[in-house]
């Protein structure tokens, strides 16, 4: 099945507009598109920076492909204006000549730019973070991939940790936008066949400065947890203060774009006890992408930054592995050297994996995030269970 994916995908890159088009001098240029503005931008440049740590890290190690260097591109896609995001990624591609996208982030502009420019170009894109499973069903002649696991995980995760804590009772607001309301849908369809009961399912709309008629509406309706299906830096920190402030509620559940260091640093004595999950991984591959990360200075430990990595990383071992600096070859390969069989390669070990495909050896690269995808290019992926105490995460455990 891979190597039938694998070849679908390369007839597709190859009959794309542009897909073959080699960057120009020398450089193969590599868009890295995240919302530097917008309702995640606390997270975006640790996921850049997480992206590019893996193309210098292959550039220190002579570049693919007989020394040609890899130039990463940064552009902007807000997370939540699918227009602007489209127009970014279309100068990606016309202007900056780049053969594959590190991105989008938000589900929605991740949507956008791949239905308006990644297909109709034939670019590959690998996504560390649009998590929505209507992605899973998107037309993308097979060249979407993400290194995040979909949202229809994670409401399985979600409802699973307030059965083991014993809750049954809970109201739900999302942001109204298509990562929060698959996710609002994921959520709910667990926990209420798991017997739970949601007293109400409230939208919000972020960017607002009062959000004190959609906590009233939770309110009236109760709850012993308010589930907050948000952004970090947008209307779910909204909602928390608005709900603390009127005493509305004081525990929290909340799902991945809330994770955030700037959350706790605004909000964190008012979230002692809450609680949430947010995709994560530990072992071999985390711990080398910690030391890595450390002695680079990058914040390797906020959210999305292993499956950053791993996304650039993945894009340019395909290339390597096709032995073309090329959209098709990126979109053919991938799937190969991300799973088994091969060596296995962790974090720091990029320069391994092009000596071994250079011999004409065979990949499985394990990164940060224990890499498998399955299916049309998904992440199995595990999640970290964590609580909030003394105004820190703490893990529970691994999901």
């Amino acid at each position: 099945m891979k190597k039938l994916l694998m070849a679908t995908a390369a007839v597709a890159a190859m009959t794309a507009g542009g897909a073959q088009a080699e960057s120009h001098g020398g450089a193969v240029k590599i868009g890295i598109i995240l919302g530097f503005t917008g309702p995640i931008e606390s997270l975006t440049p640790q996921m850049a920076d997480s992206a590019e740590l893996a193309l210098t890290e292959i550039n220190d190690a002579g570049g693919i492909l007989d020394g040609l260097m890899l130039e990463p591109v940064r552009a902007d896609s807000t997370c939540i204006d699918s227009a602007a995001a489209t127009a970014a990624a279309e100068r990606l591609v016309t202007s900056d000549g780049v053969v594959a996208i590190m991105g989008a982030d938000c589900s929605g502009v991740t949507g956008a730019v791949l239905a308006n420019v990644a297909v109709p170009n034939g670019i590959p894109m690998v996504s560390p973070s649009a998590t929505s499973p209507a992605l899973s069903t998107a037309e993308d002649n097979d060249l979407f991939f993400r290194t995040a696991p979909s949202d229809a995980r994670q409401g399985e995760v979600l409802a699973d940790i307030l059965e083991s804590k014993g809750i049954t009772s809970v109201a739900v607001t999302y942001t109204n936008n298509d990562y929060g309301k698959g996710l609002s849908d994921s959520f709910i369809a667990n926990f209420e066949a798991n017997g739970g009961t949601v007293t109400a399912n409230v939208p919000h709309e972020d960017g607002k400065a009062d959000y004190s008629a959609e906590v009233a509406t939770l309110a009236s309706a109760g709850g012993d947890v308010l589930v907050v299906l948000g952004y970090a830096d947008q209307g779910g920190k909204g909602i928390i203060q608005s709900a603390v402030d009127t005493g509305a509620f004081d525990t929290f559940m909340m799902g991945d774009g809330m994770y955030a260091d700037a959350l706790l640093a605004d909000l964190g004595d008012m979230m002692e006890g809450s609680f949430g999950a947010v995709p994560w991984s530990q072992g071999e591959g985390a711990d080398a992408f910690a030391a890595i990360t450390e002695a680079a200075g990058i914040n390797g430990e906020s959210s999305f930054t292993r499956e950053s990595y791993d996304a650039a990383a993945l894009l340019a071992l395909a290339m390597a592995a096709g032995g073309e600096a090329t959209s098709a070859a990126a979109a053919a390969n991938l799937l190969d050297v991300a799973n088994a069989p091969g060596e296995p390669i962790l974090p720091g070990e990029l320069a391994k994996a092009l000596e071994i495909l250079a011999e004409g050896g065979e990949i499985d690269y394990v990164g940060a995030t224990n890499v498998e995808l399955i299916g049309p290019g998904e992440a199995a992926g595990t999640y970290r269970e964590y609580m909030v105490e003394g105004s820190a995460y703490s893990t529970v455990e691994f999901r």
